[in-house]
């Protein structure tokens, strides 16, 4: 779907008027959606846009039968737990929310509205459910990234990399996921050969600085986890990257699409389109508590080999052929 159509949805599902609800014979529907990223950033957008199609498939159209209220925080905590107070006030059928930060901060604002969330990588850990089985609470959604996932980033930064020594982590620590995520990578980083060293994403000087730093020495590399905020610094990290000639490894596609190295991890799209029919069958009576949790279905490998080539890579053939894309 292309960005103005996108657009044109988003816009429409804001702005239909309450009056629609005369002027159709169906109830209208209310869905509140908090998302932690800016409301133009791409990938945003087109997990917007999946979430729209899904809904439509399921019968569900904005302005007809359901109205949708957005919230953009753009990776600032505070707004978001004002846009989560909000989205509360306005009295939603459902909620979706994507990434653990929006999580928290809507279930510090409501233990009753029900939420749906998307990107969440240990929501029992984060204390968001009970079990995966059965969440038991007021929210339910899909999970992303078990901890084992993180040593297959150090391990990728190797193959793809073998003289990396040394190992920038660039992470959240206020995130707890970001936390395990680290712990596992430490783990077997001796293994590897490999000495860590864990970065803060909060804000970009704090990364422009730190990997400046670290740049100045001999054989290293970059493991960027999974959280808003190095998403939304994601062309800062990948421009960084390529300045300093540092190979990284990212969770996420869409740093690669982007110009980044390579990366591992689950669709970012797909759970959005599965989101819909969580949306849908709460909104037809059932309980977030009695549904559980889904975790990724496939996990995929992408290199860019325009990068590798600008960085002085020479990609190993056993690793292309087990790429699940590859960008020339």
């Amino acid at each position: 779907m292309k960005r103005r159509e996108v657009i044109t949805l988003i816009g429409g599902a804001a702005a239909w008027p309450l009056a629609a609800r005369a002027q159709q014979g169906e109830r209208m529907r209310r869905i509140g959606v908090l998302t932690p990223f800016a409301a133009d950033d791409p990938e945003s957008m087109a997990r917007i846009a999946a979430f729209l199609q899904g809904l439509g498939d399921l019968g569900w159209t904005v302005g007809r039968n359901v109205r949708i209220d957005y919230r953009w925080s753009a990776g600032d905590a505070e707004r978001a737990r004002k846009d989560a107070a909000e989205l509360v006030a306005l009295a939603p059928d459902v909620i979706l929310a994507t990434g653990s930060p929006v999580t928290a901060a809507l279930l510090q604002a409501t233990r009753s509205v029900p939420i749906v969330f998307s990107q969440v990588p240990d929501p029992v850990a984060n204390g968001f459910v009970a079990s995966l089985a059965q969440p038991g609470g007021n929210a339910t959604g899909f999970s992303t990234f078990d901890y084992a996932t993180s040593v297959k980033w150090l391990e990728l930064l190797k193959e793809i990399a073998p003289r990396v020594k040394q190992a920038v982590v660039l992470r959240d620590p206020t995130i707890a996921s970001g936390i395990g995520q680290m712990a596992a990578i430490l783990g077997v980083a001796s293994a590897f050969g490999v000495e860590l060293r864990p970065i803060g994403v909060r804000d970009a000087g704090e990364i422009e600085g730190a990997v400046t730093a670290f740049a100045r020495e001999p054989n290293g590399g970059l493991i960027v986890l999974p959280a808003p905020s190095s998403i939304i610094q994601r062309e800062l990290i990948i421009m960084l990257a390529a300045r300093y000639r540092l190979p990284a490894v990212y969770a996420l596609r869409f740093f690669v699409t982007s110009g980044g190295l390579i990366s591992y991890g689950p669709d970012t799209i797909e759970p959005y389109r599965r989101a819909a029919g969580y949306v849908d069958r709460i909104l037809k009576g059932e309980k977030p508590a009695d549904l559980p949790v889904q975790a990724p279905t496939k996990y995929e490998l992408v290199i860019n080999l325009k990068t590798a080539k600008a960085l002085g890579l020479t990609v190993p053939d056993t690793l292309l052929a087990r790429a699940d894309e590859v960008i020339e």
